[in-house]
């Protein structure tokens, strides 16, 4: 009896200290897990298929198509986190493109990857940091084809016009922090320079000559229905951005005559919010030409159809385009015909923008060497 005894001791310790192990790697890879998850917690992916209506008239991806879902995997990232916390539940607003670089086109049948993760935050706003990776389903060859940043604030449900906290998140290092401190106040200057503009009025051009400013301008008027809008009646920053393209490609295809590009886009700035009914014009005009590439700057006004509310300016933007002949290499961009004071200072600004997105892309380069 004592022997039974005895082994039943044996086999009860040992499934004792089994237990105890299992215990103590599950509290491991529970403390493992809640890391990850919290770092998670900053970042989103979402995947879809390219099909045919995603696609400009030449068969590339329309950049517009690619702005919008940029911003979609960012307003869910920032929407995510900010509702983490206790108190009116929110929804991430864009305010701002710092910049949308377009590296390499997409093509239909590819799968667009868009991962958002949320790089700094402030008292009342997030930077996020997104990147979209093109994939062939059938060699599974990857390859990056677009890098953004973006701004957003998250606006009560309760009260739009309400800016909520921003939960703080961890970071790596206090270098981090202190360069997305610097990319904060940065854009917050630019910010405040921009809105200094925005009283400006954009005629529309009489009898215009061709390569002159007026000659590409164009304009598009659209009446924002219930299937522009979020589930809050306002129209999402991917939205207008996709209304933006289209506009600044009809200008640049005005210009040159060819097949064109977006390069690149930004800085974006969202100012007030649209809502629905409101009747929005977008117009795009050149500002600057280089040998290779063309600076449209785009204007977003919104106004009511009916009521006594004054037109205001939404949204003011740049884009990058460039021009391709059939094998889809770069051509020579057709000089641009300034007249007038207003046109000559907005050249130069342009042609300021250029040169310092040039040299950043110069140090770029020397960093990755």
């Amino acid at each position: 009896m004592s022997c039974f005894g005895t082994r039943s001791s044996k086999k009860k310790v040992v499934e004792e200290k089994l237990q105890a192990r299992q215990s103590q790697e599950d509290r491991r890879d529970g403390m493992e897990g809640g890391e990850i998850g919290a770092k998670q917690q900053f970042k989103y992916q979402l995947s879809r298929i390219m099909r045919p209506d995603d696609t400009n008239f030449v068969g590339n991806v329309h950049g517009g198509a690619i702005l919008k879902m940029i911003e979609e995997a960012g307003c869910i990232v920032s929407t995510q986190h900010c509702n983490i916390q206790n108190g009116d539940r929110c929804l991430a607003a864009l305010v701002r493109v710092e910049k949308a670089e377009f590296l390499s086109p997409m093509f239909v049948g590819e799968v667009a990857h868009v991962t958002s993760e949320i790089t700094f935050t402030s008292k009342h706003s997030l930077e996020v940091q997104v990147k979209v990776m093109a994939e062939n389903i059938l060699t599974g060859a990857k390859r990056l084809a677009n890098k953004a940043a973006l701004w957003y604030v998250p606006c009560s449900l309760q009260n739009v016009n309400k800016i909520m906290e921003v939960p703080p998140i961890k970071y790596v290092s206090e270098e981090q922090m202190e360069e997305g401190r610097k990319r904060y106040e940065a854009q917050k200057m630019e910010r405040l320079e921009t809105k200094a503009r925005l009283e400006e009025v954009v005629l529309p051009p009489t009898n215009p000559e061709k390569y002159t400013v007026g000659f590409s301008q164009s304009s598009l008027i659209h009446l924002v229905g219930p299937s522009d809008c979020t589930q809050h009646s306002y129209v999402p920053g991917g939205r207008t951005m996709k209304l933006m393209d289209d506009v600044a490609g009809i200008v640049a295809t005005r210009h040159c005559q060819t097949n064109v590009v977006t390069a690149s886009v930004g800085p974006i700035n969202f100012h007030r919010k649209i809502s629905k009914g409101y009747v929005v014009t977008v117009t795009g005009r050149l500002t600057f030409v280089s040998n290779k590439s063309m600076e449209i700057e785009v204007l977003v006004d919104a106004d009511t159809v009916v009521g006594t509310e004054e037109k205001y300016r939404a949204v003011s933007a740049f884009f990058t385009f460039i021009s391709l002949d059939k094998d889809n290499k770069p051509l020579p961009v057709p000089p641009l015909k300034i007249e007038g004071e207003q046109e000559q200072r907005r050249c130069e600004e342009g042609k300021a923008r250029y040169m310092q997105n040039k040299a950043k892309r110069m140090a770029e380069k020397e960093r990755q060497q």
